[in-house]
């Protein structure tokens, strides 16, 4: 009878975790829709949100892999995706504002 408890409560386990994915990605989104639209990213709004989601798939990952997180999945995405468009591509964006200048 004990067994059969475990199984369901890994059930249950695996099917939050499948909702919390899925609400992260949906926040990774907005993050980036947000942060371009605010002006603290200057990359589009497309791109600006294919950094996000791409950061909380990583965070994700590390968080089943390893037990690190920042505290729920949903500050995991935010935490995630904001330090992503700050950090990844400030970069690209220098490069590109230099370019537009010179012509």
């Amino acid at each position: 009878m004990a067994q059969g408890c475990n199984q369901v409560l890994c059930w249950e386990t695996c099917e939050l975790g499948f909702f919390a994915f899925f609400g992260s990605l949906v926040i990774a989104g907005i993050v980036g829709y947000l942060f371009e639209k605010w002006g603290w990213s200057h990359n589009g709004v497309l791109p600006s949100i294919v950094i996000a989601l791409g950061a909380v798939v990583v965070l994700f990952m590390v968080r089943v892999m390893f037990g690190w997180s920042f505290g729920s999945p949903g500050l995991d995405a935010i935490i995630g995706s904001a330090a992503a468009l700050i950090l990844i591509p400030t970069e690209v964006a220098y490069r590109r504002r230099t370019k537009n200048r010179r012509r």
